[in-house]
């Protein structure tokens, strides 16, 4: 299973250890007249949304500025969490922060259970096709979830094939080695698979 958080960014200015930050959510709305704010996670661990602690806050374009998060909870029914910030107390000031994605430290990652993977440590991957010569194929540019979760894989350039790219199901039967600190993905997919 892979565990969901968006890509990394490196944050600049006085941020000066250079900090590696991950997006985990996106500030969609504000929620109430008290400063509570709607937020689209982009990320599998709710911990992210709900514990107290440092976060930050980034435009796009513009420089990561630390915030504090005080409180968050799931909202019922919906995709959503809502949080508080220290120093927002008012609609205003939630309105002023909508658009802006939520960030917390790279070297902050949640434990996994064996057969679980973070998605960054799949980007960038090798992809072998397993058989008895295991041959690279490819490696993995992203990961779409649609239900079940996709690998999407660049091939290597063939004759009159330029970089195309497949999606992958990463299911054991298909996917049935998942080797990170090795660098590399074996697969084993079913005929046709990699001629879509």
């Amino acid at each position: 299973m892979i565990r969901l958080e968006a890509g990394t960014d490196v944050a600049d200015g006085e941020q000066a250890q250079a900090l590696d930050l991950l997006v985990v959510g996106r500030v969609v709305a504000p929620q109430g007249l008290r400063g509570e704010l709607r937020v689209l996670p982009q990320s599998d661990f709710p911990e992210r949304f709900t514990r107290a602690g440092q976060r930050w806050l980034r435009r796009a374009g513009q420089q990561a500025r630390p915030v504090r998060l005080l409180t968050g909870r799931g909202l019922p029914g919906k995709e959503l969490f809502v949080v508080r910030f220290e120093g927002v107390d008012s609609r205003e000031a939630a309105e002023a922060l909508v658009g802006q994605e939520l960030l917390v430290r790279g070297d902050d990652r949640p434990r996994l259970s064996p057969g679980e993977f973070h998605v960054l440590d799949l980007v960038g991957l090798e992809v072998r096709l397993l058989a008895e010569q295991p041959a690279r194929i490819g490696r993995v540019i992203d990961l779409h979830h649609a239900g079940n979760d996709l690998l999407e894989v660049e091939l290597d350039p063939g004759e009159g094939d330029k970089g195309r790219r497949v999606l992958v199901p990463f299911v054991t039967a298909i996917v049935p080695r998942v080797e990170p600190a090795e660098g590399w993905i074996g697969i084993t997919p079913p005929p046709g698979l990699l001629d879509l």
